[in-house]
């Protein structure tokens, strides 16, 4: 096919030219390109992106229920409030839970709100579930675990603290690498905050810098009951086959389960994705069936519902003029969904539309790069600048990391100068006194329009970690509705101002300087960071 020439065609360009080449045995084949013809029977507009319920559970919801955050503070005073006025379920995955008295707050929210549902009817209801990463949630002294132990001794039949552990970091591996660089080897990555039929999507951890001055995505999804269910179950999913935080900070796993770094890697990834699909599958089946029963229940209904905005027959709900698509990402497991429906967003991108990508951390996997540079549509990509990079100014080898972006960034400048892309990929660096960076996703501006009608949040960051090494998920928001795509659009906008366009002369810059030593490091180390 044409796109593999394109493929093709790049790799024999870069060759001689590219570090990036040292990968080569480390890359995957391409991911199959998937399109679908659309649902004659649908409203109009939502057409161009029906494809993905091929592959995943469709929610349509109406544009009224979807609230775009811009800021930290925003998003902590939101997760407080949602805790307090919790009544059935709390579901939080993260990678980690911070250890200071922001993060106190969170839990003395959950305990209090524990205790009053216990008050109320002398049994409760109220189940609160979280998952974190295991190697993360336990890194020093007081971490994760500790800050949550408190709420399993006194709640311990409404409580349930999962960690995932990646079956990758097992045997010697496991036994010689060292707190925090064990992290590199795979993580429980997912961020998603849910509060009885409300879920906050996002890319931010439980951590102060996320409630205060680290610049993220939140988006929040009201009285979305499908939504909320499908979240409770995946985080369930993915916590039967994690270890299970005990009253005296010990873990064990579920009674008959197999054991991630004890038991055998292929029969954990095998039960690990089984579980997970049946997730998606009977989130699917069920949203089909809904639609089926919407929209195709007759002919004569099909035809009222076509006309924009009228009531299906009898029905309380406004028509749907948004479409929620969760994709998962689970590489270990053999999941990806994420990066399928990544790489075709970008293979279909017609010329002339508009796409903002941004990430915390500039590293694209071989395939985005290949695509970016080798379709037609126009790219702004948004990164972090040295400075607010979140390992600027760290000790040890980790201080060398914003080095090591910057020099991944000027080879893919290079790269886009050296095919005269300039015009049509163009990157931006997020600058902001006493900040950092952490956004992430994507904005679709179809041709000829101002406003995008696709974005896509969540916690990966196109790099390859998220496609290869942890849990990841995101939803693609699709509406049809102008005053969410303007929310959409003022929110791109918004990052975007804080940012500086990258050229040449960028990288002569005295803070710009990489170090030989880093240099010759980069691609080896690339895939874990």
């Amino acid at each position: 096919s044409q796109l593999w020439l394109h493929h093709k065609e790049f790799l024999h360009l870069s060759f001689h030219r590219s570090s990036w080449l040292l990968l080569a045995p480390l890359l995957s084949p391409p991911v199959p390109v998937i399109t679908a013809p659309p649902c004659s029977l649908c409203p109009e507009g939502a057409h161009r992106f029906q494809w993905i319920r091929n592959l995943v559970p469709e929610f349509g919801i109406s544009s009224s229920h979807v609230k775009v955050l811009s800021s930290p503070a925003e998003f902590y005073e939101l997760l407080k409030v949602q805790i307090k006025t919790a009544k059935q379920r709390v579901v939080m995955a993260s990678l980690y839970l911070g250890t200071g008295l922001l993060e106190q707050e969170l839990v003395d929210c959950l305990e209090e709100t524990l205790e009053k549902s216990l008050q109320a009817k002398g049994s409760s209801n109220l189940r609160v579930s979280i998952l974190l990463d295991y190697t993360r949630g336990s890194r020093g002294r007081k971490n994760s675990r500790t800050m949550l132990v408190p709420l399993l001794q006194r709640f311990p039949e409404q409580v349930r603290v999962s960690l995932f552990h990646t079956p990758n970091l097992r045997g010697l591996l496991r036994l010689l690498i060292p707190e925090r660089f064990n992290e590199t080897i795979g993580l429980q990555h997912i961020k998603v905050y849910l509060f009885d039929d409300n879920v906050i999507l996002s890319g931010a951890n439980l951590s102060d810098l996320y409630f205060t001055n680290r610049q993220d995505r939140y988006v929040l999804l009201q009285d979305s009951p499908e939504i909320s269910d499908f979240f409770t179950e995946l985080v369930d999913a993915i916590g039967d086959v994690s270890l299970q935080l005990q009253r005296d900070d010990t873990v064990q796993m579920l009674e008959g389960m197999v054991h991630p770094y004890q038991g055998d890697k292929a029969a954990y990834c095998e039960i690990a994705n089984r579980r997970v699909m049946e997730v998606i599958n009977s989130a699917r089946t069920r949203q089909e069936l809904l639609h089926a029963k919407t929209f195709h229940s007759s002919q004569q209904g099909s035809s009222a519902l076509s006309q924009q905005g009228s009531p299906a027959s009898g029905a309380l709900k406004p028509e749907p003029d948004t479409w929620i698509y969760p994709l998962i990402q689970m590489k270990p497991f053999g999941i990806q969904i994420d990066e399928m429906v990544t790489e075709t967003l970008l293979t279909e991108a017609e010329r002339d539309a508009r796409i903002y990508l941004t990430t915390g951390y500039f590293n694209l996997t071989q395939a985005y790069m290949d695509l970016i540079l080798g379709t037609r549509a126009e790219y702004q990509i948004l990164l972090a600048a040295p400075e607010v990079n979140g390992f600027f100014g760290a000790k040890g080898v980790a201080g060398a990391i914003p080095a090591a972006y910057v020099y991944i960034e000027h080879q893919f400048y290079s790269e886009v100068c050296y095919l005269q892309q300039q015009q049509r990929v163009r990157l931006q660096e997020y600058s902001r006194p006493g900040w950092t960076f952490h956004a992430k996703g994507l904005w679709l501006y179809l041709a000829g329009s101002d406003l995008p009608c696709l974005t896509l949040i969540g916690s990966p960051n196109f790099g390859y970690r998220s496609v290869h090494r942890d849990l990841e998920a995101q939803v693609a928001i699709v509406t049809e509705n102008k005053a969410l795509q303007r929310q959409l659009h003022q929110e791109q906008e918004q990052l975007y101002l804080c940012s500086g366009v990258v050229s040449s002369s960028t990288f002569e810059q005295p803070n710009r300087y990489v170090k030989l030593w880093v240099k010759l490091v980069t691609p080896l180390i690339k895939n874990f960071f």
